[in-house]
């Protein structure tokens, strides 16, 4: 949920890099991907069709497999490398190669929609809720973590000190999801938010794990060409006021999100009223009821 504008096929080349070595750098996102499993304590009944939207090498499959067993899980991600991760994990999880934007999923397939720190890679909130919506059954949970606006602020700050360029991605608040979900039509949404901050010994190391996550830069307006010395040197200067004795901190406000899919036939907010969709059996079924 970027307000960055993205240059998606830059987004995935990183992610295609990364997928070998993912797991070894992506500490923060296992810990918010467990925080995240604890919060299926709030579903309502066992899923038996799960989907892990943006499921990267596949952990939270594998978890979600061995917690319902008789479920069938969809490992969803647009990275084939990140599926080939998932793949050799053997966790009995399909895995399917596709934008989350473009689900493709019949309608109404999910019990659950599960998705840990990937949901900020779209920069198109209305129509990935819209999508997750469609896919989820009336009922159905979608639970789901991203980054809220205080994110790597440190380093944010630095880079404004070098130049006008997008350097790191700006995020919607948890208010500004909230009112995203229930626009959608879901049901019942509840808003959480974890700042968790990370320790480097310098700032280098924190540009590298970014990287080695996948997590580059893919602004369209980011700065052209590569990142010269004296520009780099200037923004390791600036860093410094954030420096905690011999540790250079770097923050995360992470958002957390659920809702449950609607009854057939709720409506969506848009800008040109509200629209509601039926199938031709759910109206024919509530005819014979009224008779």
């Amino acid at each position: 949920m970027s307000l960055t504008e993205l240059d998606h096929r830059a987004v995935r080349q990183g992610f295609e890099r990364a997928a070998p070595d993912y797991d070894a750098y992506a500490v923060l996102q296992h810990e918010v991907e467990s925080r995240l499993l604890e919060r299926l304590e709030f579903l309502r009944s066992e899923p038996l069709r799960v989907l892990d939207a943006g499921c990267g090498t596949g952990i939270a499959c594998a978890q979600l497999a061995g917690r319902f067993p008789q479920a069938d899980i969809v490992g969803l991600d647009w990275s084939a490398g990140m599926l080939g991760q998932l793949r050799r994990r053997g966790a009995g999880t399909l895995a399917v190669c596709a934008d989350m934007h473009q689900l493709p999923l019949a309608s109404a397939s999910m019990d659950l929609v599960f998705s840990n720190l990937a949901v900020q890679w779209s920069d198109h909130l209305q129509e990935l809720l819209l999508g997750f919506r469609r896919v989820l059954k009336p009922g159905g949970m979608l639970l789901f973590s991203t980054f809220g606006p205080d994110t790597l602020q440190e380093l944010r700050s630095a880079w404004a000190t070098v130049d006008g360029y997008a350097h790191v991605n700006r995020f919607p608040d948890m208010h500004d999801i909230g009112d995203g979900l229930v626009a959608a039509g879901f049901n019942e949404p509840v808003m959480d938010v974890d700042r968790l901050t990370l320790e480097y010994r310098d700032v280098t190391s924190l540009m590298r794990e970014l990287k080695l996550i996948g997590a580059r830069n893919a602004a369209t307006d980011r700065r052209p060409g590569l990142t010269g010395k004296r520009a780099f040197a200037q923004v390791l200067e600036a860093y410094e006021q954030f420096r905690r004795g011999d540790v250079y901190p770097a923050t995360y406000e992470i958002v957390y999100g659920a809702a449950f899919g609607p009854r057939e036939g709720q409506p969506l907010r848009s800008e040109q009223g509200e629209e509601a969709t039926f199938s031709v059996e759910a109206l024919k079924s509530a005819r014979r009821r009224s008779r």
